[in-house]
């Protein structure tokens, strides 16, 4: 089968669709990615990619072609819009030059934010008259309130017209939380058109060479590992490691970066959290074995808005996949998966009291209660998770409607 793979973001960027990518091409299928110049999450162009340099490459058997863009900089609101609309607008140019040689069986667009993405994705689909299967990552407009601040009703309007246009087009519409459905079936889409394809553990995340840490403090560690930003609320997580001060044994270790960081740094310096409170900065995810090996608790998080109820973020997958215990500051499907598996702890989203209450609880249960909460997170995400059976449902989902191979 001949598919075509759209997404803003590719490898070297580290996302979801580079698995598929790879995969797909495994089990034979012929594959083209048209994505953007990498540029995520820095803002700037990654070193051998420009806007003349690179634009076409080979990556695990899959041809790939990048569109023009304008870098997202620092992430500011118009630098943000420029980074997205010169994508969207570049993409659909190439689609049409793809048009004079080239023929797709179908067509899978990897839609984080933003929706945009959706454009040149309807454009190749009604071009080579080919179903197209939409991969909700991020709920929009939602989004755009929940994480972007925005609250213009004129903005807001264009883009829950454009995301029902591009739901209206879309043979299928894939969802990462069964949390989305709700939202999409209120935008007028039926549900048999809706289908339940959550994330996976990166494959990155595998245990492999080993790596030297920097340096990790002794006792009981409280890791996060992601983007340190705005929707994972550090308000709320200082106020737990703040409520855990005197605890000197409990330690918050943070691996990562993001717009956040600069912040929670004032915060730790002035509420003097350094002995406690612990920012090692962003390393491969490759690396993340052995961090999490180090952990006692891993922490995931997320503010305390609607659509955030609704998701379930992909590092849960991540922590649960390395069997080790999980602190939860959310609500809805993020919690609901925690609870089910029996796997840690959650708290409502918002309560840094409760999350500290949590952290306590777990600093003195006994390791190895603790290691079987680990373990049954690990086994659920081996039943519920595991990327061969996901690519297998998604596979046997091309063929069924494309009568391909």
């Amino acid at each position: 089968m001949r598919i075509l793979l759209i997404s803003q973001y590719f490898h070297p960027e580290s996302f979801k669709c580079n698995d598929v990518a790879a995969e797909l091409v495994r089990r034979g299928h012929e594959v083209t990615v048209l994505t953007g110049i990498p540029n995520y999450p820095k803002g700037r162009f990654y070193a051998g990619y420009g806007l003349l340099r690179r634009r076409r490459e080979t990556w695990c058997g899959a041809q790939v072609h990048r569109a023009w863009l304008v870098p997202r900089g620092r992430g500011g609101g118009l630098r943000l819009a420029a980074n997205y609309l010169s994508y969207a607008l570049t993409a659909s140019l190439r689609v049409l030059r793809f048009r004079a040689g080239r023929r797709f069986d179908a067509v899978v667009v990897h839609e984080t934010s933003p929706v945009t993405v959706g454009i040149p994705g309807v454009l190749a689909s009604r071009l080579w008259g080919c179903p197209m299967y939409f991969w909700v990552l991020d709920l929009w407009p939602e989004s755009l309130t929940a994480a972007g601040g925005v609250t213009n009703a004129a903005v807001l309007g264009f883009f829950e017209r454009l995301t029902r246009w591009i739901y209206r087009h879309s043979r299928r519409i894939l969802i990462s939380s069964r949390g989305f459905r709700s939202s999409i079936e209120a935008k007028g889409i039926a549900a048999e058109k809706i289908a339940y394809f959550p994330n996976w553990p990166d494959t990155a995340l595998r245990p492999g060479a080993s790596y030297a840490l920097p340096a990790l403090p002794d006792g009981f560690i409280v890791m996060f590992a992601g983007n340190i930003g705005e929707a994972q609320d550090f308000e709320h997580v200082m106020q737990a490691a703040l409520l855990l001060r005197e605890e000197r044994d409990v330690h918050f270790v943070l691996v990562g970066d993001g717009r956040k960081r600069p912040w929670v740094e004032c915060f730790v310096a002035d509420n003097g959290l350094e002995a406690t409170v612990h920012l090692v900065g962003r390393h491969p995810l490759e690396t993340m074995p052995a961090f999490f090996a180090r952990a006692s608790l891993m922490l995931v998080s997320l503010k305390d808005e609607p659509i955030f109820s609704l998701t379930a973020p992909a590092k849960l997958q991540a922590y649960m996949s390395a069997g080790r215990p999980v602190a939860a500051m959310l609500g809805g499907e993020g919690a609901r998966i925690v609870e089910e598996a029996g796997c840690g702890f959650a708290v409502p989203a918002a309560d840094g009291a409760a999350l500290a209450a949590a952290v306590r609880r777990a600093a003195q249960l006994p390791a190895a209660e603790l290691a079987a909460m680990g373990e049954r997170g690990r086994a659920y995400c081996r039943e519920h998770f595991d990327f061969g059976r996901l690519m297998d449902r998604l596979c046997n989902m091309l063929r069924d409607d494309t009568g391909k191979d």
